[in-house]
């Protein structure tokens, strides 16, 4: 009992954490034998088209613009005025009509631009990988390239879906979902790798993901809450022109910043050292965004509830309840990615094996690891600040997006055509430590004006 209230009250590990990271645990886990797998049965060349394919299929956020995030707060704020059941929604009619019409839109956007992605993830694939295809290599990468797409599309359907349901407040639920999930995808990628289908478990999964969370939904509590809400007579709409593209477009902005800010290493390694330096790029930052991800989870899972506490102005509520899971996650994420520099530079060191297999070349040398966690474990406070900005509706880190990927995008293609891998990773570094003091200084500054009076403590 003493352990379980320490979890709960020093930790703040609720139910939806607790599911959370249970999936987030399973995912590290199952990424953990992934990579000896990976080691075994794909090459140092098939590694790096395994995790350049990863960076190539982001290309999805060009049409996405950020308009996943915005689906959850625009919910949240709606539904915190309304009561749900699995036969009934109560509560006033404009609130009902307005996520109605949310729904609605949803549905329709991401029907329409799923076609412009397929055509342009079908495209840029086969430009990228023909041009920069070395003469060495007789990777087979053709037909797992367009599996992956057709699962890419699948997911990027279901993710507005995904979205409305944590704006509901069914986090717990989606926590859940998620990590049947995870137990399910080893199954999948180390059957797939042992059975020798190579680049094509990549697709394989993506496809069996989406069939796996759609079913779940299907036979959920949750499925009936949405026919409802779809079923809603629509008498007041939320618009798009002047309610959500004032905020998306700036959202857009951040969103596709982020893309040439994380996404570029691998294409760029890739076109300049190789599959294989592309690959150990791709497999040290699969581990270290899987520990981002996990820790993230306290702060995502609270995202509702931010957003709840400010439509019904608790800004006293919402400030205990941000400062504490701050705190968390930043002392977490720190022991965390100490612990995993520490456990490769030990493996590369004395270089160990696992079942025969050695891995510690498959990573980033220590530098360049470094570096690369340091520019991770600045993404907790800001995200961190970034959930809590943009739970008022608002974007107030456009510019600083917008500058830092253009920054971070000149850094990876002129000192990784000049200097390589350390280049990029010494400039990344440097501008994720100027980026974090000015989302800082944001931060404080906009806290102030939105929240009079308020006294600031964090």
């Amino acid at each position: 009992m003493r352990l379980k209230k320490f979890f709960i009250q020093k930790l703040g590990i609720d139910k939806a954490i607790f599911y959370t990271i249970l999936g987030k645990g399973l995912q590290m886990s199952t990424a953990a034998f992934t990579v000896l797998f990976i080691a075994k049965y794909l090459s140092p060349n098939e590694q790096g088209y395994y995790y350049t394919f990863g960076s190539i299929v982001a290309i999805q956020v060009f049409f996405e613009l950020g308009l996943t995030g915005i689906i959850t707060q625009f919910v949240a704020h709606e539904a915190s005025h309304l009561k749900f059941d699995k036969e009934t929604i109560t509560g006033e009619t404009i609130y009902k009509s307005r996520l109605a019409s949310l729904l609605k839109i949803c549905s329709k956007w991401y029907s329409i631009i799923s076609i412009g992605l397929l055509i342009v993830l079908i495209s840029a694939g086969f430009i990228f990988f023909t041009y920069y295809n070395s003469s060495n290599t007789d990777v087979k990468w053709e037909g797992p390239w367009i599996t992956l797409t057709l699962g890419t599309i699948m997911n990027f359907l279901i993710t507005p879906i995904i979205a409305i349901i944590e704006g509901l407040g069914k986090v717990k639920e989606i926590a859940k979902f998620r990590m049947v999930q995870q137990i399910i995808q080893p199954i999948i990628l180390w059957g797939g790798l042992y059975y020798g289908l190579e680049l094509y478990v990549l697709g394989i999964d993506a496809i069996c993901r989406v069939l796996l969370i759609t079913y779940l939904i299907r036979i959920s509590p949750i499925y009936s809450i949405l026919t409802l809400i779809w079923k809603e007579k629509i008498t007041d709409t939320i618009s798009y022109k002047n309610e959500i593209l004032p905020y998306q477009w700036r959202i857009a902005v951040s969103w596709i910043s982020g893309y040439f800010i994380f996404q570029l290493f691998n294409p760029v390694l890739f076109a300049t050292e190789g599959p294989i330096v592309a690959g150990q790029m791709g497999m040290t930052m699969q581990a270290l965004n899987a520990l981002q991800a996990l820790t993230l989870a306290w702060i995502n899972t609270k995202s509702p509830q931010l957003a709840g506490f400010i439509a019904l102005k608790k800004y006293e509520e919402l400030d205990i309840l941000f400062n504490k899971t701050f705190k968390q996650v930043v002392l977490l994420g720190f022991v965390i990615l100490i612990l995993f520099v520490t456990t490769i530079n030990i493996v590369q060191h004395f270089n160990i094996s696992f079942f025969n297999i050695s891995i510690g070349n498959r990573f980033l040398p220590t530098l360049p690891m470094i570096l690369m966690a340091w520019s991770v474990f600045t993404m907790f406070p800001v995200n961190c600040w970034a959930i809590y900005l943009r739970s008022h509706k608002k974007e107030p880190l456009m510019i600083n997006s917008m500058v830092m990927g253009i920054l971070c995008c000149l850094s990876t293609l002129i000192l990784g055509k000049f200097y390589g891998l350390y280049g990029i990773t010494i400039g990344f570094a440097f501008l994720r430590l100027i980026s974090l003091v000015w989302i800082r200084l944001v931060f404080i500054r906009k806290r102030e004006q939105w929240h009079i009076n308020l006294e600031f403590n964090l």
